[in-house]
């Protein structure tokens, strides 16, 4: 579960993706030794004291008139809005400069917590520049080192002092799915028609759904919880960045659910963002149901059903476990079949195998099909165990794992769900080398 947002913001090339990169362990920031590199916000997560927290890598403010400046900011403005806590970060190297002191300002009308660190302290006399930034009003300010990771610890012990307590409800027990999409896709029109009720605003702005809505609802005495999420409000210079903001959205939504249905506009059709989208959950290895929305708008014949399904199955290919489903949330055609779905993925997600036949099947599964030798080697399978569910996780003990080829991983995988259905959900296979 992510405890909460960090966003990193200041002026370019003051080190925000050197220090992003350091913190989720990875290089997925551009870095580059020039102003505006990072144009984009970038999203990874860092745990710290046994608690995961999502970062968010901003763009540079530009406070002058320079190119991609106002959609930096814009982009600034939405990590600003969505975290928990600001890390504001200046340079030593430069000092204080009049950008660092109009951003300060602009932070601290946010009413967020901001915590002042100062980058490039790769020595002890860099280290003593950090005194000046007391003049930003922010606090204490924490020298550290992107380039070296120094001082990363005291930065994240304080962001956890600063972090606010979220205190989500426990869905334990519950069937709990959330409604992913593209802006504007249907996601508030179809949770109304799943509830019945007025629940959520529909409108056809982009962005109507300002937050994450959690409903909860009982049918045929079984609860439930929906979360719709959310896309962005027109506000201000924030109208370009609704589809990135609403990742962000959907991300959060994604966690706190069992299953996500993912929808596809039909009048549209399939949009490179769409798989964005989808991956988020299927990353996050949540059950996944494919809802091809707006189906009454659609020109159809007898045809049409069978080739929209081909085309989803060809650019959704990591989605082939997802089942399909056509429905009509402004007319509520076909709605009424998602809750047996949805409970019929659920169940795939925590389905319990006995180790015993789990055995057989991959048993058999080798007896019909034996791995292929590699460089003289077979693999060999002793025995296979679930130790997880939601996804579920199979540990295939093995004489080898460098011999599991992913080809034969996919031939397993395959017969596991021959053999136990996992009808919308991912499955796991890690290949352990027996003791």
């Amino acid at each position: 579960m992510i405890r909460g947002t960090i966003a990193l913001v200041g002026r370019p090339n003051v080190g925000k993706s050197t220090i992003f990169n350091a913190l989720i362990g990875e290089r997925k920031s551009i870095v580059e030794d020039s102003p505006g590199v990072t144009r984009d916000r970038i999203y990874g997560e860092v745990e710290w004291l046994t608690q995961q927290y999502r970062v968010i890598d901003t763009g540079g403010i530009q406070l002058e008139n320079q190119p991609f400046s106002e959609e930096i900011n814009m982009q600034v403005d939405i990590a600003i809005e969505e975290a928990d806590v600001i890390v504001m970060l200046v340079s030593a190297r430069e000092g204080v400069v009049s950008d660092d002191i109009a951003i300060a300002r602009r932070l601290q009308k946010s009413k967020k917590p901001v915590i002042l660190a100062v980058n490039k302290a790769d020595n002890e006399s860099l280290r003593m520049n950090t005194y000046e930034f007391y003049e930003l009003g922010l606090g204490d300010p924490i020298p550290i080192s992107g380039t070296h990771r120094l001082g990363l610890g005291d930065l994240l012990d304080e962001v956890v002092k600063d972090m606010p307590d979220r205190n989500l409800p426990s869905y334990e027990g519950i069937t709990s799915f959330c409604v992913i999409g593209r802006p504007n896709v249907g996601k508030s029109s179809l949770v109304n028609a799943i509830l019945k009720e007025e629940r959520s605003i529909v409108s056809n702005i982009e962005g109507t759904t300002r937050d994450a809505i959690d409903t909860a609802f009982r049918h045929e005495d079984r609860e439930y919880r929906i979360i719709d999420t959310a896309g962005i409000r027109k506000r201000g210079k924030i109208y370009e960045s609704i589809e990135k903001y609403s990742i962000l959205r959907a991300q959060g939504a994604i966690e706190r659910s069992n299953v996500a249905l993912f929808l596809i506009d039909g009048e549209l059709g399939i949009r490179e963002q769409d798989k964005h989208v989808a991956g988020l959950a299927h990353e996050a290895g949540k059950g996944v149901i494919i809802v091809y929305n707006k189906w009454d708008s659609v020109e159809k014949d007898e045809k049409t059903m069978n080739q929209i399904t081909k085309k989803i199955r060809e650019e959704f290919k990591y989605l082939d476990y997802a089942p399909i489903a056509f429905v009509s949330a402004k007319t509520g055609a076909k709605v009424s079949n998602l809750i047996p779905l949805i409970d019929q993925v659920h169940d795939a997600c925590t389905l319990r195998i006995p180790t015993n036949v789990l055995n057989d099947v991959v048993l058999d599964a080798q007896m019909m099909n034996p791995p292929k030798p590699h460089n003289g080697r077979q693999l060999k399978i002793y025995y296979s165990s679930l130790v997880s569910v939601e996804p579920p996780t199979f540990v295939l003990f093995v004489n080898d794992p460098e011999l599991f080829h992913f080809s034969y991983k996919r031939y397993i995988e395959n017969k596991l769900r021959e053999a136990f259905g996992f009808v919308g959900t991912p499955i796991h296979i890690i290949a352990r080398k027996k003791s």
